[in-house]
């Protein structure tokens, strides 16, 4: 199975909520077979993202952000509980921007996964190296320490992996070529392969190397940003990512 998903980020409205899950309740899911897809909009329309899908939706729904609490005085943030109830099955937890921006350090992210885990919502957690730490040949230990602290005192099995090098997410991150990847992948599926529910890739994905990417060995998805932040655009890629599924089958 691969999972291949997308994170709005602080992009839509109700409005374009509406449009993008039509488009997506218009495709061929036989197109995606072997595909788990997930999609991660604002909290501010996740529960009409969730009704709009409906039930017996073969799309995940995630949240981008909750907290480790489950109540209290924390001005802002949303619960792992309210997420839930607005129907996330999901939570993104350890983005780059989330670390850098808002103080999510490795001890905030690990809080946030057990957390998550606790609640019975499975985490997409996210780990990642700057250029400066890719150029210095450190990737490799800087993801793995970031993955066992966010993973420490936790059962792994209901976690995504997913690898998004900092130097290739975002409007002006550059596309990796196959070598740049080979080594980290290698890593994160010797070290977690068996114990996660999948290891994936996130930065610069897109129609036109998405088939590549999924050919790296250890790669088991992909988290795409602005290739899929149209209904459109991301069921190309989920249309991509089960011609690769089935042709694995067979």
């Amino acid at each position: 199975m691969l999972w291949v998903g997308t994170s709005w980020k602080m992009n839509g409205t109700r409005a374009s909520s509406r449009t993008y899950v039509e488009a997506l309740k218009q495709a061929d899911h036989s197109a995606w077979d072997g595909v788990q897809a997930f999609i991660i909009p604002p909290a501010t329309v996740l529960a009409e993202v969730s009704e709009l899908l409906g039930p017996d939706s073969d799309v995940l729904l995630g949240a981008q952000n909750a907290h480790w609490a489950d109540a209290g005085a924390w001005t802002g943030e949303v619960s792992v509980p309210q997420v839930a109830d607005a129907g996330a099955q999901l939570v993104e937890v350890g983005h780059s921007e989330r670390r850098a921006n808002f103080g999510d350090t490795d001890e905030v992210v690990n809080k946030k996964v057990r957390a998550i885990i606790g609640h019975g919502l499975r985490p997409v957690l996210c780990v990642g190296e700057s250029q400066e730490v890719f150029d210095a040949g450190d990737s490799v230990k800087f993801i793995t320490d970031q993955a066992d602290s966010a993973l420490e005192g936790v059962d792994p099995s209901s976690v995504v992996l997913a690898y998004e090098p900092i130097w290739a997410i975002g409007e002006h991150g550059r596309e990796p070529q196959r070598d740049d990847l080979l080594r980290a992948f290698d890593a994160l599926q010797s070290r977690y392969g068996d114990a996660v529910t999948a290891v994936i890739y996130g930065g610069s994905a897109n129609p036109g190397n998405a088939r590549e990417l999924l050919g790296i060995p250890g790669v088991e998805g992909l988290f795409v940003g602005r290739a899929a932040w149209t209904g459109p655009g991301y069921v190309q890629m989920l249309g991509i990512a089960g011609e690769v599924a089935r042709a694995h089958q067979g």
